[in-house]
């Protein structure tokens, strides 16, 4: 099976979030369980031939938009565990600082980047001649393949049998745009109706995705179930619910190749759950990095996350003074919207002693501060898997987490009773029922210190590889095959 991934981001050449991860890991995954796989995607600034070993190939695309010929190149990735990497390189879109906006605002040009994008994955098979069984598209940056694979491309042989399936892994980003782009976009006014692309008088990207192709998926089992809500739904939940049981929900893995405490590189010491001795030097050089005081007895709490209002940062923000008053130490890592950098600068510089802050993403100290750290805090007031949760387990980072989507299904609750469980969950999105499920972590850090490293422990021996998830996926895609072979057979009849 040949599978083609349209991707906007991939680790480690590009990335934002967790979908940035999930195209490292998951690619390589399928690969190994006999698959084909093609990961394509834009070639930023910062992907160089100096950087990543990567060439430029004989592949070439244009693209018609509005009228006008955009062509690009392709270069190539040859990732040693099977994957092909391929980067599109167009400057006028790709070559910017940013991937998708500044801090203040997105690129205003966003709906014609995107539309190059989704459309040039379908003129790059065109052009090599490549039969993809698969294109598989991520979030609503290329959530038109599958549009353009059933209207502008429907009926070329090439990939007539070709299954489109669309991964969500976050809603909350649809990828709407004002309705005169409709031309850009290029299939025609007809399909501008709420049955297909038209969503409150704009053209939605996602949802256009969610309407054509075969199979969708989200990246939780609990997100699965919370999208078809109205609270989580972000108004697609009646489209979403229109697919049935083309609807699935695919846990998110993680690669410990990359992220296991006994083999990380990257880490002060090594250590794992039979000798736990190396994570006290790693949270006194995490002290150390933020110019904190040593103090092998004060507990850490880190947040590794983008400062969004999706991510709970308001949260936090609200119970900083109610934080700052406690003997704890807290460091952040993020990035993300300029009052939320602003805010914790500012807590950072009048707290000295108890907070540390890096703005910015920086992927050495990210495995520092997960071996570092006590406790991992994800307050997100939704969040479809959530990847940070599940390193935090591996190295013994205790999650305190809202119990919602990905973070639901991976995080059990501590019991002391029964001598259970592997973090601390609050349910309802309040500074006071977040500061209660700090507060309980932080007594059965203090006066239950053997209850404590056993459930670290536990922890630790939690398995979220990827191998369950790609033999998933794979399922998926086969069934979406037939689908699709289903949909063809009347057609095939009638003429």
């Amino acid at each position: 099976m040949r599978i083609l991934m349209v991707t906007p981001e991939a680790t480690p050449f590009a990335q934002t979030g967790g979908l940035g991860e999930v195209l490292s890991a998951l690619p390589a995954e399928l690969a190994g369980l006999g698959l084909e796989v093609d990961v394509l995607m834009p070639k930023y600034r910062g992907i160089t031939p100096e950087r990543f070993a990567i060439r430029k190939t004989q592949a070439h695309v244009e693209v018609t938009l509005n009228a006008k010929q955009i062509p690009a190149d392709i270069w190539e990735f040859r990732d040693p565990r099977g994957v092909r990497y391929l980067f599109l390189e167009c400057d006028e879109y790709y070559d910017r600082e940013h991937l998708y906006g500044t801090p203040e605002e997105d690129y205003p040009d966003n709906s014609e980047r995107f539309v190059f994008l989704a459309r040039a994955a379908i003129e790059f098979a065109l052009a090599e001649r490549i039969r993809y069984d698969v294109f598989h598209s991520h979030d609503w940056q290329t959530a038109l393949t599958p549009v353009y694979l059933r209207t502008l491309y429907a009926g070329e042989p090439l990939m007539e049998q070709s299954a489109a399936v669309l991964t969500i892994h976050n809603l909350g980003y649809q990828g709407i745009f004002w309705h005169l782009d409709m031309p850009l976009v290029g299939v025609g006014w007809q399909f501008f109706t709420p049955k297909h692309m038209e969503f409150h008088g704009k053209v939605n990207f996602l949802k256009s995705g969610i309407v054509f192709c075969d199979a969708i998926n989200t990246v939780s089992p609990g997100y699965r179930n919370e999208i078809l809500t109205p609270e989580f739904g972000f108004g697609l939940e009646g489209v979403l619910e229109e697919k049935g049981d083309r609807l699935s929900g695919i846990l998110n893995g993680v690669d410990y190749g990359v992220w296991d405490p006994s083999t990380d590189a990257l880490i002060a010491a090594p250590y794992g759950p039979e000798d736990l001795s190396g994570k006290a030097l790693c949270k006194a050089e995490l002290q150390r990095i933020f110019e904190l005081p040593i103090r092998p007895d004060v507990p850490i709490i880190a947040m590794v996350s983008r400062l969004t209002g999706q991510k709970g940062i308001d949260l936090l923000g609200m119970a900083m003074p109610w934080l700052v008053k406690r003997d704890v130490q807290l460091v952040l890592l993020g990035d993300g919207e300029a009052r939320y950098q602003r805010a914790f600068r500012d807590f950072a510089s009048n707290f000295s002693d108890r907070t540390g802050i890096f703005i910015g993403y920086d992927y050495a100290l990210a495995h520092k501060l997960f071996a570092g750290a006590d406790m991992l805090l994800v307050p997100s007031r939704y969040e479809p898997c959530g990847l940070n949760q599940l390193y935090a387990l591996k190295y013994g980072t205790v999650p305190i987490v809202r119990a919602t989507g990905g973070l639901g299904d991976t995080v059990d609750s501590f019991d002391s009773q029964r001598d259970a469980g592997t973090g601390f969950k609050f349910v309802e999105p309040l500074p006071g029922t977040m500061q209660k499920a700090i507060l309980d972590a932080l007594t059965a850090f203090t006066e239950q210190p053997d209850a404590w490293k056993r459930l670290m422990i536990r922890g630790m021996h939690q398995d979220f590889s990827w191998k369950r998830s790609a033999m998933a996926y794979s399922r998926l895609y086969t069934q979406a095959l037939k689908d699709r072979e289903g949909a063809l057979r009347p057609l095939r009849a009638f003429s």
